[in-house]
Parts: structure tokens; C-alpha cells; sequence
């Protein structure tokens, strides 16, 4: 996909086809999703959409990123001792997980991808998606300004 509005499209299509009501919330924030680039959890978003709807809950919020996960809208990255953050699915890609800034950042390895799959987990069943979530510490942490 290439702009916004093709992703507005093809939410405002998914929501359809699977009888979800196109409400405001819902679309502001898929929008506000679809403009991050930092990987927000769900209690970020929810602070950021206070300022223009006063009355979200961040249950809501938390019952609509689920929605939107189950629909293949978003896909979560799961960090270990973080919160949940979320991300509007675009290429395959991977993640680097600072551990000291909590930033969270995208990358490619096409080696990686290009790999086939061991025969061990082969066997274990059919395999959806896979990605690598990195920890370490960023090069701004290590060497701070």
C-alpha cells in the first residue's frame, strides 16, 4: 500500500465485510495508529486521543486495538517486561527493542526471511507469520549527546 488513504480504504472494507460499524472512534484510532511511528501502547493512544475525544475509555480502547488485531488490522509486538505496542500492518519486517529508552524500532533482514523454516517446527503446524524481536541498547543510550 502505498498512502494513508489506501489504508483508510482498506479498514473502511474490512470493517464492512465483517459487519463492524465504521464509528468515529474506531476510525480515529486506526488514523492515530496509522500516523505513529513509534509503536504506541494502548495507554499512549488512549492519552493521545483524549485531546480530541474527551470521553474515550481506555477500555475502549483496549476492546477495539483487539478488534482490530483479530481483523489483521493491527499486529501487536509483544516486548518481555513492556507493555503491549501496536502497529498498523504494512511489509514484513522485524523489531529492535531497547531495553533502556524502551524505543522501538523496525528493520529488515531479508536474509532471515529468505531462510526455511527448521523441519522441527515445520511439524509442529502451520506457521502464520514469523518476526524477530530484538533487545539490546540503542546507540543513543550508549552514547548519549
Amino acid at each position: 500500500m502505498n498512502g494513508p488513504e489506501e489504508y483508510i480504504s482498506r479498514f473502511e472494507e474490512i470493517c464492512r465485510s465483517n459487519g463492524l460499524k465504521l464509528t468515529h472512534q474506531r476510525l480515529e484510532l486506526y488514523q492515530a495508529l496509522l500516523e505513529s511511528r513509534d509503536h504506541p501502547s494502548a495507554e499512549s493512544l488512549h492519552k493521545q486521543l483524549l485531546h480530541r475525544m474527551p470521553t474515550i475509555s481506555l477500555d475502549t480502547v483496549y476492546r477495539t486495538l483487539a478488534t482490530f488485531e483479530e481483523l489483521g488490522l493491527v499486529r501487536r509486538v509483544e516486548t518481555v517486561g513492556s507493555q503491549s505496542r501496536f502497529e498498523v500492518r504494512t511489509v514484513a519486517h522485524h523489531h529492535f527493542f531497547c531495553d533502556q529508552c524502551g524505543r522501538l524500532t523496525d528493520f529488515s533482514w531479508n536474509s532471515f526471511d529468505a531462510l526455511g523454516l527448521p523441519r522441527e517446527l515445520q511439524k509442529m503446524g502451520r506457521i502464520r507469520e514469523r518476526n524477530v524481536v530484538l533487545h539490546g541498547v540503542c546507540n543513543h543510550c550508549l552514547d548519549p549527546p
